[in-house]
């Protein structure tokens, strides 16, 4: 299998080729597998642009609406310990998963660490608190605290630029066990909820999800999958094996990898090369899913695009023919929405002006804004 052929199938499946008519948020974040929402915006857009109507509105609704039948994303703890917006029918797939991948070393210092026994009583104690209530993280801190101990509350884990309370450490581990997802905000501080879902057994559903990345990412590897997850590689080869085992993938040859696994009997590759221009935002699923990185960022993209440890996200970037060829920037004032493209390669960004505006111009219907296109100076290095 080829490079080009797997981006050229990637981008396709994730709409990024065409983007797809009639389709729902919650039908493109179950595609891309989840959509990165520590910034909101870059998620809502991330999810925009692979529909050829939806808006952020779109987006927000199937978010937040006051009629729950309606609410089909869920903003809670996603891969990588991270908030993600995902679907809500897929929800005890996803805590099935996530809350069986085995943890790596505890980072917290030993005086500020937790026994287990204190964090499955921290858990519970955040999904009883938070069943039919929509609580601010102080007082869902003054709730755990009455039902564990004063020893929840401690000072001792580092924040930003402030100490939290050790109950805090584990925040995403009740996310991922199902007990807490993002309620809409008050104001303008985040609240948290109980979504009400019971996790599938892990086993079913971590070969469920490893399948499904595959039929978006693949060809992939298992320290692949495992830097998606951020688990350990040991055992992402472990479930690996066991999928091969049973049948569910097989393996394939794939350049510059080496062994690499698709779906099985998941083999057909379009003929056609990547044509076209797309702007992606801060931590893209494709972009952060996507290996071999060096590929997808080549030569002095990953010089601009990525960051000195190798993290894709940090900067949106300007796709050209199925790479990244440049980063992007944009600032707004009421509707008027200004975005400046650095292309690494100003006469290949030149020879398709045409095809850049008119992303732009997508760009500002799902941000429902006015977007003015601006080619900005390249700029390449550390303080880039």
């Amino acid at each position: 299998m080829s490079w080009r052929a797997a981006n050229a199938r990637r981008l396709a499946r994730q709409h990024l080729r065409t983007p797809a008519p009639d389709v729902s948020p919650a039908d493109v974040v179950g595609t891309v597998l989840g959509a990165h929402a520590q910034v909101l915006s870059a998620a809502e857009l991330s999810v925009g642009l692979r529909g050829e109507n939806l808006t952020r509105t779109d987006v927000r609704t199937a978010l937040w609406a006051e009629d729950p039948a309606r609410r089909t994303l869920v903003k809670t703890f996603g891969p990588r310990g991270t908030v993600h917006l995902l679907p809500a029918a897929e929800l005890p797939l996803w805590t099935g998963a996530l809350s069986a991948v085995p943890t790596g070393p505890n980072p917290f210092a030993t005086g500020a660490r937790m026994t287990p026994e204190q964090v499955e009583e921290v858990v519970a104690a955040i999904g009883e608190a938070l069943t039919g209530a929509e609580l601010t993280v102080d007082e869902l801190s003054d709730e755990v605290v009455a039902r564990t101990g004063p020893w929840a509350g401690d000072l001792v884990v580092p924040g930003f630029q402030q100490m939290w309370p050790r109950w805090r450490q584990v925040l995403h581990l009740a996310g991922h066990r199902g007990a807490l997802a993002y309620a809409p905000n008050r104001g303008r501080r985040a609240t948290y909820t109980n979504p009400g879902c019971t996790p599938l057994p892990g086993p079913e559903a971590q070969a469920a999800l490893a399948e499904r990345y595959l039929y978006a990412y693949g060809p992939a590897t298992p320290a692949h999958f495992a830097r998606w997850l951020a688990a350990p590689r040991q055992w992402a080869a472990g479930l690996f094996a066991s999928l091969a085992g049973s049948g569910a993938i097989e393996e394939v040859a794939f350049e510059d990898v080496g062994p690499a696994w698709v779906v099985a009997g998941d083999t057909d590759f379009p003929a056609e090369p990547v044509r076209g221009v797309r702007l992606l935002p801060y931590f893209d699923a494709f972009t952060i899913a996507s290996y071999p990185r060096e590929r997808l960022f080549p030569g002095r993209a990953s010089e601009r695009a990525l960051s000195p440890t190798g993290q894709a996200g940090n900067h949106p970037v300007l796709l050209v023919d199925g790479e990244v060829a440049g980063v992007w920037y944009q600032r707004r004032s009421g509707r008027r929405i200004a975005v400046t493209v650095e292309p690494l390669e100003r006469r290949g960004a030149l020879s398709g002006a045409r095809e850049l505006e008119e992303e732009v111009e997508r760009v500002g219907a799902v941000m429902e804004g006015r977007a003015e296109l601006t080619v900005g100076v390249v700029r390449v290095g550390p303080h880039a």
